[in-house]
């Protein structure tokens, strides 16, 4: 796959861009993803005052399965071993940041495929983020690029990896993490109740 047309264009329009823009868009691709974790905990919190179980299960499984499509990307990362193009593609633009050190390889983009999961577990556990998670997950991916240390086909394969993942785990972690959240809130130790919630019978 060859998206170096693309990444010249992108990069030639980052490189001309205001530096309010350009700075705007290191500080997202360098920090982002805590967003996404900030969101993880505050629909963890959320699901801790619902009564039924499933909530709860679906906001832990949320950032389980953005995990496993980190190790995913990974491992893809490592067969595949493609160049980064702001070391690959002659005549691009300077990145806006350092590239990357030999080894660590281009396809898939992690970020995407971290933000793409995320973006999608957090659709899962509560529908109208999707509102907000898909468009910062497209950010995401599209950052990558424009600070020029991706192929276009690197983000976009990670967004649909990372996304597929979660759409698969999500649904497949729900069902046993809800027994052992209504296993936790009903032994009644603190921690346990602390972590879950304390579901129907335990509230006021």
């Amino acid at each position: 796959m060859d998206s170096s047309g693309l990444y010249r264009a992108i990069t030639d329009s980052a490189r001309s861009a205001p530096g309010w823009a350009q700075s705007a868009f290191e500080v997202w691709t360098e920090y982002g993803l805590l967003l996404f974790g900030l969101l993880f905990i505050a629909v963890w919190w959320r699901a801790r005052g619902q009564a039924g179980p499933r909530a709860v299960a679906l906001a832990v499984a949320a950032p389980l399965a953005t995990a496993l499509a980190y190790v995913a990307s990974e491992l893809v990362k490592s067969a595949v071993d493609e160049e980064r193009p702001c070391r690959a593609v002659a005549g691009a633009a300077a990145p806006l940041l350092a590239c990357p050190a030999p080894g660590d390889w281009s396809f898939p983009s992690n970020h995407s495929a971290i933000a793409g999961a995320a973006a999608v577990a957090l659709a899962l556990a509560v529908r109208r983020l999707a509102l907000a998670a898909v468009p910062l997950a497209v950010l995401m991916a599209f950052s990558r690029v424009f600070v020029g240390v991706h192929y276009p086909h690197d983000v976009l394969a990670g967004l649909l990896l990372g996304g597929a993942l979660a759409a698969l785990a999500v649904p497949a972690l729900t069902g046993p993490i809800s027994t052992m959240t209504a296993a936790m809130r009903a032994s009644g130790g603190r921690a346990a109740v602390w972590f879950t919630g304390p579901g129907p019978a335990r509230r006021p």
